[in-house]
Parts: structure tokens; sequence; C-alpha cells
């Protein structure tokens, strides 16, 4: 395959996983509206994923189980923070604020990152990272709306920040995975000690847990909840992932997190397209911003001489499950 070919079947499969990814909230919506709750969409939507990624997790273990036992504490944060924490404020967001509103305020995230890279790590970000940073929490501002006649949820919107610091924990731990841990492993053994957490939970009463199985509303009709949910585990889980993995291996990752952006435009068109959703204007100015800012982040990242990147905030993340 030639070079040419590379970057564009790269491009291809990581756009695929971004518009995959995005469908993720327009599926949990029926569900979190009705009988669910959203601790258990998380539960059904990466339990079913992470059974149905064993299979190739446990094919490219063999042989390497140490590795696995090396990076065991690392999983169980990755699936506590970028999984467990940062889905279930996620779906809970959803219930209170307009899919691509609780996307963006989860994309603040990486703001975040570049904070604790700062204060925890010493490394000061380049101007570049400043700027994007200013311009993404100006466009929270414009988000929030706090002027406007139809204020936002402040209950929806603690949940969608509380998703920016799963999202924020999934990009610290996953840029410093072992390089020997194949991607498909963390993201299967990840999914699965999140679905394991938030199940004990629910299990003890810390965390509502409510399933049913009465049809659902989507996009306008009546389906049974089987077709989100396998919409949510197969389309927005496993699919998103694999289609990430390959983009990542073809791209490389700072290139396909950059392609993932796209993930904020596809989920405001899948949720207008589907559920009738569209932020106000003054919303969309601001969505504009925060990618805006989050781009300038990334680009800063691209620029940076090798020296640098190791220790850039976000451009070593895993992509995939998020």
């Amino acid at each position: 395959m030639s070079m040419r070919e590379r970057s564009g079947t790269g491009l291809g499969l990581a756009l695929l996983s971004a518009l995959t990814f995005a469908t993720s909230g327009t599926f949990a919506r029926p569900l979190i509206t009705g009988e669910w709750s959203a601790v258990a969409v998380v539960i059904a939507r990466v339990g079913i994923a992470a059974l149905v990624l064993a299979v190739p997790a446990l094919l490219v273990l063999r042989g390497r189980w140490p590795v696995l036992r090396r990076n065991a504490l690392t999983v169980v944060l990755f699936g506590l923070l970028g999984v467990a924490l940062a889905q279930a404020c996620f779906f809970n967001a959803v219930r209170y604020l307009p899919v691509g509103v609780a996307l963006l305020l989860e994309y603040l995230g990486i703001v975040l990152v570049v904070g604790w890279m700062w204060l925890v790590h010493g490394q000061r970000p380049r101007v570049l990272t400043v700027a994007g940073s200013l311009t993404a929490l100006a466009g929270l501002v414009f988000v929030l709306d706090l002027t406007g006649a139809g204020r936002l949820d402040p209950v929806g919107v603690l949940w969608g920040l509380g998703a920016g610091v799963g999202l924020a924990g999934y990009y610290v731990i996953a840029g410093r995975v072992d390089a020997d841990l194949p991607s498909v492993v963390m993201a299967s053994g990840g999914m699965a000690v999140g679905a394991a957490i938030l199940l004990l939970l629910g299990a003890v009463g810390v965390l509502p847990l409510a399933a049913g199985t009465a049809d659902v509303s989507f996009a306008g009709h009546r389906v049974s909840w089987l077709v989100p949910i396998v919409g949510l585990s197969l389309i927005a889980a496993v699919v998103a992932y694999l289609a990430g993995v390959a983009g990542a291996r073809l791209l490389g990752a700072r290139l396909s997190s950059f392609v993932g952006l796209t993930e904020v435009m596809f989920a405001v068109l899948i949720a207008w397209l589907v559920l009738n959703e569209l932020p106000s204007a003054i919303q969309l100015v601001g969505g504009a911003l925060i990618v805006g800012g989050v781009a300038l982040v990334r680009v800063d990242e691209l620029r940076a001489g090798p020296g640098e990147a190791s220790s850039a905030p976000v451009g070593s993340a895993l992509v995939g499950e998020r």
C-alpha cells in the first residue's frame, strides 16, 4: 500500500470512528428518557462491547500474559475514569441537555488535561496551547448561554463537566500505557472493569440501576429496546473502537485524534436528524469556539518537536473507547 493509499484509508477509518462514536448519545436518549437509568445504559453498552472484544483480546494475549499483569492497575484506573466516570456522567448529562451540548462539555476535558500536565508535571503549555484553552473556555460561556431565555439545566451542566473530568482521565491514563499492551486488550479490559464497577455500585444502591423491556421512541418510531442497545454496544462501541484503532495505526495517534474532533459535528448532525435537537445559534457559536480551541491545542502538538512529543498533553492518547 502506497503512502497516499495508506493515508486515505486511515482518514476514512478515523472518520468512521468519529461518526460511530457520535451516535452514542442519540442511541442512549430513548432509553434514558424511558425506563432505563444512565448507569444501566452504560453497563449494557460497555459490558456487551467488552465481551465482543474479549475474543480478539485473548487471541493477541497468547504468550503475553505478564504484560497484562504488569499493567493491571492501569487497566483498572482506565476503566474507572475513562469508561465508568466519563460515560455515566455523559449519559446522565444527556437526560437534561441536548446531545451536542453534552458532548461539547465533555470535550472540555482536553483543556483540563493541559492544566493537569502543567500543575502536576510542570509541563508549561506553549502559546498556541494557551490560546486554544482560552478559546475553548470562551466557547463554554456561549454554550451555557447564561443570559439567554432558554438556560441550560445546571444539573445537566454539572454532569457534562463530570464527563469532561472522566475524559481527561482517559487521556492522561491512555497516554501512559505500556507500549507492549495491545490496544484491544486495554479497551476490552477497561470496559469490563468499568461495567463491573458500575454494576457493583448499582447493586449496593449507591447508583440508580433500572432497566426495562418496554418499546422506546426512536427516530419518530416505536421500536424494541434492543434496537438502541445493539446500536450503542456494536456501532457506538465495537465498530467505533476497531475503526479508531485501525485508523490510528495508519495515520498515527496525533493525526487520528485530531480527525476525531469531527465527532462533535457528527453528534450535532445526528441528534438533529434523529431527535430533532439543534443547539441555539449562540450555542453553535460556542461549540465552534470549543472545537476551534481544542483544534489549536492539537495543532500545537503536531508542531511539537520530537523531544516534546512524549510530553504532549493529549496527542499520544489511545484512540478508541471513551
